[in-house]
């Protein structure tokens, strides 16, 4: 099998310690002469003195266009002049019926040689299949733009409010699940922070294509450290008229290479971490979900403390915070199905279905007698491996009957992911069964957070860690 798109960018960005992309854009007022040939003049030079620095190039499609069939084959000879090793992103923003993409998608990859291309997403899914079913072949989805008019469609709300750049980021990684292909990312504008930090909460894995930086005004640092995955990879910063209007092109990409850098050792794993885990926390405590007094467990046990986390259902933005806090976790697990456990898990499985793209199932807590009579609902097959999804876990024993339904329709389980764990023995006993439990938050580190924040009292804090003991 051929080595996915983001893949083999992911190795080069590694080689080349680089996540700039150079941009290939031969503006008319930049040439000697308004023809083709100096339009590909002008990129093999940016090329040749570049490629030492850049981790993709991402020529415009636009420029080399307007010079009719001698730009299209300028075009060309530019992508072909970019060595084997770098990964060529070209700038053409497709996007149209079915039968239509699918000559784009010949034209792009097949015509002109590039490995990945920009597209709408404005027409859906079936609009962008054409490009996506090529592993080896990346397609760069229109998201959050760096242009002044962005705003007027990307930020309308829809979904609860939401805006709309955040559903298509939502959407893109259930095309790519569908798929099954490493090969879909997002164009996000380096001139917009808070948004690149929304789009990243909602797609923590995604590869993002970054442009504005430089004649755009985007903030460097500040959009590194907002759009940056975990990993400090994931973003691909793109800069075109600053590198190409310097006196010495190749000078201005190292000195770019270098701030990226710069900013990235500034922005570690543990910051992006930790911003995620207080999100978490606000939305959980936001929600009503936080009650204090006395309260029997499920277990029997009192408790000086009572998760209702059930409400996060009736806050959408609370439950789509939460249901992004899995991803994380869940991209480490091996599996082809979310299993929610009725009822508390049910509304934060669907949450996790949508950001992540997963197909969602559920064991019944009372089999109907009529209908189908099954005692897990939804579509899988017997063989497949689900991971069970639940709100809270204290003991663990409560899990197993969930399990048990869902070994007995022949599926597998191997890992149960929960919302928090209250650490109070679930981890040990699960283990001893064979099962791996695995958690967003500890009751521990929400207390820690919300006590932080002056969320809850002191009296209250202390009171919860002594009965945590």
């Amino acid at each position: 099998m051929s080595e996915s798109f983001f893949a083999r960018l992911e190795r080069r960005a590694q080689e080349s310690d680089s996540l700039l992309c150079v941009g290939l854009d031969p503006h008319p007022e930049m040439l000697e002469q308004p023809t083709a040939a100096a339009a590909r003049g002008f990129c093999l030079r940016l090329i040749e003195l570049c490629a030492g620095y850049a981790c993709a190039f991402k020529p415009n499609s636009a420029f080399f266009e307007a010079f009719g069939t001698e730009g299209i084959e300028a075009l060309a000879e530019v992508i072909a002049a970019v060595p084997d090793s770098i990964p060529v992103v070209l700038d053409a923003k497709r996007g149209d019926i079915a039968s239509t993409a699918q000559a784009y998608a010949r034209a792009v990859f097949d015509t002109l040689g590039a490995d990945a291309v920009t597209a709408s997403p404005y027409l859906g899914r079936d609009s962008l299949d054409p490009f996506l079913t090529r592993p080896e072949r990346g397609v760069f989805v229109l998201c959050k733009t760096s242009n002044p008019g962005a705003d007027e469609f990307q930020a309308l709300p829809v979904c609860a409010g939401e805006p709309l750049y955040v559903r298509v980021a939502r959407q893109a990684q259930a095309w790519r699940a569908h798929h099954g292909h490493d090969n879909l990312g997002l164009v996000v504008g380096a001139t917009d922070p808070a948004a690149l930090a929304r789009v990243r909460s909602a797609a923590p894995d995604l590869w993002f294509l970054a442009p504005g930086v430089g004649a755009q005004g985007g903030d460097l640092a500040g959009s590194l450290a907002a759009g940056l995955r975990a990993d400090g990879l994931g973003m691909l910063v793109a800069v075109s008229r600053s590198i190409a209007r310097a006196s010495d092109p190749g000078a201005a990409a190292a000195a770019l290479r270098a701030a990226i850098n710069d900013a990235r050792r500034q922005t570690g794993p543990r910051k992006v971490r930790r911003s995620e885990g207080l999100e978490v926390a606000s939305a959980v405590f936001g929600a009503g979900c936080v009650r204090f007094g006395q309260f029997t467990l499920k277990s029997g046990e009192q408790a000086p403390i009572y998760l209702d986390l059930r409400r996060l259902a009736s806050d959408p933005r609370a439950l789509s915070v939460v249901g992004d806090a899995f991803l994380p976790v869940l991209r480490g697990l091996e599996f082809e199905l979310l299993a929610a456990i009725p009822y508390g898990g049910l509304p934060i499985g669907t949450a996790v279905a949508l950001a992540g793209g997963w197909p969602l199932i559920y064991p019944r807590q009372e089999v109907k007698a009529h209908g189908t009579r099954s005692a897990v609902e939804g579509a899988y097959q017997s063989g497949e491996t689900a991971v069970v999804i639940d709100d809270v876990v204290t003991t663990g024993g409560s899990k197993f009957e969930a399990i048990q339904k869902l070994e007995a329709a022949g599926l597998k389980v191997r890992d149960v992911v929960v919302l928090v764990d209250r650490e109070q023995g679930a981890t040990e006993t699960m283990s001893k069964a064979g099962y791996r439990l695995h958690s967003v938050a500890t009751l521990r580190s929400l207390l820690a957070d919300w006590r932080a924040s002056r969320a809850v009292t002191e009296e209250q804090y202390q009171e919860v860690m002594a009965y945590l003991g």
